[in-house]
């Protein structure tokens, strides 16, 4: 990946610009993931919270607990509803960027896949990729 992306929602109304590189990508096979996407998983990419910025549009938000237990605070379009980034409440330096928001598809030959426990049957992780039952710390 390259040290600049940008990425936004469905309809155009919120775009966003990362400055630095990733920190880490992860295929997600929690339950909420799952359902947020209507999917088999979730795709996010950690970035410092000092690299992002939202550079048109204004976001909605709303707070969950998540599988790990830890708060999480989603925000996404007020127009589209898309959901483009989660932090945690309180802020601890990190934004998981929603996959599908990027301009670019991000490559998950390298991604680390999270919560395998709830993975659903017949998805396959590729060979040699790391893999935690639930939340690495």
């Amino acid at each position: 990946m390259t040290s600049s992306l940008a990425g936004g929602c469905q309809c155009g109304a919120i775009r966003y610009a990362i400055s630095g590189a990733p920190r880490a990508r992860y295929v997600c096979h929690c339950r909420e993931y799952q359902k947020q996407s209507a999917s088999a998983f979730g795709v996010s990419l950690m970035v410092a919270s000092a690299d992002f910025r939202l550079t048109r549009g204004a976001v909605k938000s709303w707070t969950r607990v998540a599988d790990s237990g830890r708060r999480r605070r989603c925000l996404f379009c007020a127009e589209c509803g898309m959901r483009l980034w989660h932090e945690a409440e309180p802020p601890e330096g990190t934004l998981a960027v929603k996959g599908g928001s990027l301009d670019v598809p991000p490559d998950l030959s390298t991604a680390t896949h999270i919560w395998v426990s709830r993975k659903l049957a017949g998805v396959v992780i590729p060979e040699g990729r790391p893999r935690f039952e639930e939340e690495p710390d």
